[in-house]
């Protein structure tokens, strides 16, 4: 498959690795921090690779979301941007530095990643869980600083779980608990921010509280955010930058409007649909799932 949405320099499978912005620093004029793979080959312990062989710039201080239906290789790309799955070719470059030349905490300090099979002890209370996020920055004999204090408090507001900190994380809801495991990665304090289809199996209450801490993340702190979505149209509406994957290739790459097409839907995701342009990015009404 190609590329069908318009790609410029930075996300050109073609050009050089330089002109991509890998193994470099943000540009002028660009903020954040450069984050890349090149040329991915990313799978499981058998069988044929699941990404072979894909090349992806993340633009800086945007959130990007990766989508496609299920089995397209979604989560197993941003498992090997995020250093979870070893790479069987290719490399990840995060400001100028191989990530798996990085050591386990100064990798944590770096990039935080939110994944899908989340557990917590039975008795662990709200605050303390969101205190884990903070293991990075800390000594093995070290107490815990202000600065620690101070994450850990930013953390829990940005997540809207004030009135939950007192609470063991056993007694929430599921959406509840997602805000809770949203607010440890966040006192984790880096730069980059992986979150693995945040919003899956929560209600649309919850769904919308997770999209809105990600549009403060962009919009306050400047923080890179890489997400996997299941839901097209949502991703439309809250992403600054798209990439469609199919069968473990980058299908097409670009901001919403570029991406979300009539054609892309029907190629990818199998359907037949309308879309529309909207005030929150492209409206998409389905009609049908297409056969053969």
């Amino acid at each position: 498959m190609t590329d069908h949405a318009h790609t410029d320099p930075r996300t050109r499978l073609d050009a050089p690795a330089a002109s991509r912005g890998i193994s470099s620093t943000p540009a002028d004029g660009e903020t954040g921090p450069t984050f890349a793979g090149e040329e991915l080959v990313v799978g499981y312990s058998r069988g044929e690779p699941v990404i072979d062989g894909e090349s992806l710039v993340v633009p800086p201080g945007e959130v990007t979301a990766l989508v496609g239906p299920n089995g397209s290789g979604k989560s197993t790309l941003l498992k090997g941007l995020a250093n979870q799955l070893s790479l069987d070719g290719g490399s990840v470059v995060l400001n100028g530095r191989e990530i798996h030349r990085l050591g386990t905490k100064e990798l944590a300090r770096k990039l935080g990643l939110l994944s899908q099979e989340n557990d917590a002890p039975g008795s662990i209370g709200v605050e303390e869980l969101v205190y884990h996020g903070r293991y990075p920055h800390r000594g093995f004999f070290d107490g815990v600083s202000e600065e620690d204090d101070c994450a850990v408090r930013d953390a829990i507001s940005l997540a809207g779980i004030d009135h939950l900190r007192g609470r063991e994380v056993s007694s929430l809801s599921g959406g509840q608990k997602q805000l809770v495991w949203i607010a440890m990665v966040l006192a984790q304090d880096t730069d980059v921010l992986l979150l693995d289809e945040p919003t899956t199996f929560l209600d649309l209450h919850h769904q919308l509280e997770v999209m809105e801490i990600v549009r403060t993340l962009r919009e306050e702190r400047e923080i890179t955010v890489v997400l996997v979505l299941h839901d097209i149209e949502q991703a439309a509406r809250h992403a600054d930058y798209m990439v469609a994957l199919e069968g473990g290739t980058i299908h097409a790459r670009g901001t919403p409007d570029e991406v979300v097409t009539e054609e892309l839907l029907a190629e990818v995701f199998r359907i037949e649909a309308t879309v529309e342009p909207g005030d929150e990015g492209p409206r998409i009404t389905p009609h049908g799932p297409l056969h053969g």
